[in-house]
């Protein structure tokens, strides 16, 4: 390990211990009570308060669906799985804390990531003294500094997720013969590695860069920002955003309006997935195009999902969280389930058995075959854009849930739906 690595993680520890001293309390999953022996602990932030928790809070509904079913089916190694975990409060300033926690107090006997880029990256180096597996839930280059051969990462973006995450929207905007491309970015972890994934594909593809800037993770006015973009009459606008930030963008585009001159928005907007956020913003969010991973379009229906949602929805609706479950539960059941798969395959526990039997080995999992590269991203692209048509406020809980409202323009093998200006889609289905 580098001296850069060691010193990185006592400085967050410092400052994780300080953020997590108060208020913040384990909860366990039941193990079967059937089984007697030691239970295998594993430990985690998620974020369940904050600006991720909506999310956060359906992640850990479809954990909890695992841990259940592997209980049912005779644990992991014949011992029970328990799930021990704190809210991160969607605060990076918490995780060293609550990773020491669970590794020196709770002794867990693996920990896997919490929600997202911004609180995967200062749990790293925690992880990475203690030698540990560790399995990232939709992180966008992490390790790409690190380089940890012990880090698997869930996200289907691909071997570089910085580009992953943007290139679907920049072919098509190619395709359409756009030219002159705005970058508008939070200033966090995630969105700035996928806003500079933006910009070196935007300088291969030769489209002209108008605007490129960051905002505050705290801002709370976008009509500036939006009116600084239309200023510069891009073809195209893409945006790297956390959920508050993206309803803001979003609002604001809505109430001044785009630049004559713009055809496409969207790109890397966190939120827009969630079907609370789409109820709200609703008609708002029409001739948007986005990132996804699964939506209910016959070209990439999956059986094992539906199946997992079905367990997940009841949970769901009773506690108030996300009634459709598409966009975060499925994998953040399958990194649990890779994990436990591995367990029983090898019948250890030792880490380093653990790491080399999952790069050498092509998963079958809840959402397809997955398959890690030396650096712990998927070897093979699996991301969605869509564009949103004939959304009306509160109706995308509905909306969501039949093909038609989120029709997938990239890849072209899974296309279901045709590119509209956004103008154009605005229109559509109104």
């Amino acid at each position: 390990m580098t001296r850069n690595v060691k010193n990185r993680a006592r400085l967050w520890l410092l400052a994780g211990l300080v953020a997590a001293g108060v208020g913040i309390a384990p909860a366990l999953t039941p193990a079967a009570h059937a089984q007697s022996k030691e239970p295998i602990k594993i430990g985690f932030g998620m974020a369940l308060t904050g600006g991720l928790a909506g999310a956060g809070k359906a992640a850990l509904i479809s954990m909890q669906i695992w841990a259940e079913d592997v209980n049912k089916a005779g644990g992991l190694l014949g011992r029970p799985v328990e799930l021990v975990y704190y809210d991160d409060q969607t605060n990076p300033a918490t995780v060293p804390g609550l990773y020491a926690k669970l590794l020196d107090v709770d002794k867990v006997d693996f920990v896997v990531s919490g929600y997202g880029t911004n609180l995967i990256a200062p749990a790293l180096p925690i992880v990475i003294q203690r030698g540990k597996v560790f399995m990232g839930l939709f992180g966008v280059g992490n390790n790409e500094e690190y380089k940890y051969d012990r880090y698997f990462q869930i996200l289907p973006a691909g071997p570089d997720p910085r580009r992953g995450v943007s290139e679907g929207f920049l072919k098509l905007a190619k395709e359409q013969g756009l030219k002159k491309i705005a970058i508008v970015a939070a200033d966090a972890e995630y969105a700035q590695n996928v806003a500079r994934g933006a910009r070196e594909a935007s300088k291969e593809m030769g489209f002209e860069i108008v605007y490129d800037k960051s905002y505050p993770p705290t801002n709370a006015d976008f009509s500036p920002i939006i009116r600084a973009i239309n200023a510069t009459e891009p073809d195209m606008v893409f945006a790297a955003s956390y959920p508050p930030d993206s309803v803001g963008l979003v609002r604001a585009l809505s109430e001044i309006g785009p630049a004559d001159s713009m055809k496409m928005f969207g790109g890397g907007m966190v939120g827009l997935q969630y079907a609370s956020i789409a109820n709200t913003l609703g008609e708002k969010m029409n001739g948007i195009i986005n990132y996804d991973y699964y939506v209910a379009e016959k070209t990439v229906s999956n059986p094992e999902i539906d199946a997992l949602l079905a367990k997940y929805r009841p949970i769901a609706r009773e506690q108030g969280v996300d009634p459709l479950g598409q966009y975060l539960p499925p994998w953040s059941y399958t990194y649990l389930q890779i994990l436990g798969t591995a367990i029983n395959a090898t019948g250890s526990l030792d880490d380093k058995v653990l790491a080399d039997y999952i790069h050498k080995t092509t998963f079958d999992t809840v959402i397809g075959k997955v398959t890690f590269d030396s650096h712990g991203e998927w070897v093979k692209p699996r991301v969605l854009f869509v564009q949103y048509k004939g959304l009306k406020e509160g109706s995308a809980t509905v909306d969501f849930d039949k093909p038609g409202a989120r029709q997938i323009l990239y890849p072209p093998e899974f296309a279901t739906g045709t590119w509209m200006s956004y103008q154009d889609g605005k229109k559509f289905g109104n």
